[in-house]
């Protein structure tokens, strides 16, 4: 049975941390040795925001262009690589003993089929981060650019982490896995399968911008800040009107903050005078409650489980889980155009439904990519539920190994960037 040691880096939407898991693989049996989480500084996250902007539906020449975007993407990998130094030296890990880093890179944009097929454009995903330049670095093997494939092949590239959830079951049980990251996004795993996963929508993305915004702090630790509020229900109705799009969109779909309206709804907050404190609330209110709105779309026939498996930093905020259990015990607030929808949603439980934590939820997206690369090194097909559904197989990722450090690298831009489809054709006619 080949064991391999992996680490496993994810940075979220909200560019909130370097987190870092490494995981030792026996077969399927996954064992978290060290953990590392640091910060990143209010400095980078309003760079990274900034090349967000300027890298909007731009292609990978024109982002390349950006006199910002080298420097920011320098920056960026080192950080990593400075975190995954700082891990093994705090936990006397040999970085020989290592057989790969699962690298995530930072996504800018995305335009996933099931969003480019209603606006009649062509799909792409955007991910900066070389993955030479980190194995470079830490002197390790790097196996990254995990989405393009998918994406190039028909599908949404993301969310990634339902096959992971079905490797976990085997300690967690079945259950509808749900992630509170900056998006949200579910699997429905039943019998050890992930039968379909998909991003709900925005989770930390309007409480924790809105925060950094408007007070000293990162996020709202502990609820503390939205306890002090209560729901304007108006501002709850615009939020949904907002993305109402994504919303309604059919499972499985594929979302991004981009199509979230942040800035316009904090204009809305402006514009109203709502309180600070009943902001804040709201918008963890309105986490959950888009949580339970897409699960609301899930097919009738579909059977569903009567297990909620949180995992995620944003579950860890009291007033959104809560909100959550309440919405799915059927006494939450709920919007009158979805009254009937949601009732008909809980009436479709046969058993009391239960929520808890994962146990192996802490760093279960950093965990997904070492899981990912170790898919990579045995060339083995990642099960995304709709890919499998099609009969088809995708291995994904592009695997590098250290070379001598150079002053610029060819791949700081994912291969399914936009425009990959008139490189592809420009390289055949070669």
């Amino acid at each position: 049975m080949q064991k391999y040691r992996i680490i496993g880096n994810m940075t979220g939407n909200s560019m909130d941390a370097i987190d870092l898991v490494l995981t030792e693989f026996s077969g399927d049996v996954m064992t978290d040795i060290c953990a590392y989480t640091k910060p990143y500084t209010r400095d980078m996250q309003i760079r990274m925001e900034n090349l967000r902007r300027l890298a909007f539906n731009k292609t990978r020449t024109e982002i390349e262009a950006l006199p910002e975007f080298q420097a920011i993407h320098d920056d960026y990998i080192k950080q990593i690589a400075t975190g995954i130094d700082e891990m093994c030296a705090q936990n006397h890990i040999d970085k020989k003993s290592i057989d790969a880093i699962g690298f995530h890179g930072k996504t800018l944009d995305h335009n996933p089929l099931s969003k480019a097929k209603t606006e009649n454009t062509e799909p792409y995903t955007l991910q900066i981060g070389s993955g030479q330049m980190l194995a470079d670095l830490t002197d390790i093997p790097v196996v990254y650019d995990f989405r393009s494939d998918p994406l190039m092949n028909g599908f949404d590239g993301a969310p990634l982490v339902p096959p992971h959830n079905a490797h976990i079951s085997a300690t967690e049980g079945d259950g509808c896995y749900y992630n509170g990251g900056n998006t949200s996004n579910f699997a429905l795993i039943l019998s050890g399968q992930a039968i379909i996963g998909s991003d709900a929508g925005p989770f930390n993305e309007y409480t924790d911008n809105y925060i950094r915004t408007h007070s000293a702090e990162s996020f709202d630790k502990d609820g503390h800040l939205g306890k002090q509020g209560t729901l304007n229900e108006s501002l709850l109705q615009y939020i949904f009107d907002c993305g109402r799009h994504f919303y309604e969109t059919a499972l499985p779909k594929s979302g991004d903050p981009a199509y979230y309206n942040k800035d316009k709804i904090f204009r809305y907050v402006v514009d109203k005078k709502i309180k600070f404190a009943d902001a804040v609330y709201t918008f963890e209110y309105a986490a959950a409650y888009i949580a339970v709105q897409a699960l609301s779309l899930l097919p009738k026939d579909m059977p569903l489980p009567t297990r909620v498996i949180l995992f995620g930093g944003g579950w860890k905020n009291p007033m959104v889980r809560e909100s959550f259990e309440q919405i799915l015990q059927g006494y939450g607030f709920v919007l009158a155009e979805h009254c009937e929808q949601f009732s008909d949603f809980l009436n479709r439980f046969t058993a009391p439904l239960t929520i808890k934590q994962s146990t192996l939820g802490d760093y279960m997206e950093a965990r997904l990519f070492a899981d990912l690369a170790r898919y990579k090194l045995e060339n083995r097909a990642w099960e995304i539920p709709e890919v499998v559904q099609a009969g088809q197989k995708i291995v994904c990722g592009r695997l590098v190994h250290p070379q001598k450090m150079r002053s610029r690298y060819d791949d700081c831009i994912n291969r399914a960037a936009k425009g990959w489809q008139q490189e592809i054709l420009t390289n055949q006619k070669k």
